[in-house]
């Protein structure tokens, strides 16, 4: 299956709504994979590396926030 063929009909889930669920997961996994990352910077007294990290784990939960209204929006109808 080539991507452009999948509209829904093997997954019953339309492919925007699909995109993003996936969306916010992956900024949610993304987060939990950076507070793992920032212990180890810190771990090595790199505070750059952590404060990057933590701008980076920042941007995550905001990507996450958004899609969650964006998805919550879009499947109540609204």
């Amino acid at each position: 299956m080539t991507s452009g063929t999948e509209t829904g009909g093997v997954t019953g889930t339309q492919d925007k709504d699909y995109n993003l669920i996936w969306y916010v997961e992956a900024c949610l996994n993304n987060a939990l994979r950076l507070e793992n990352y920032i212990e180890d910077a810190e771990r090595g007294k790199d505070t750059e590396v952590a404060d990057l990290f933590r701008k980076a784990q920042a941007d995550s939960r905001k990507g996450a926030e958004i899609g969650k209204a964006l998805l919550r929006t879009r499947l109540s109808g609204g």
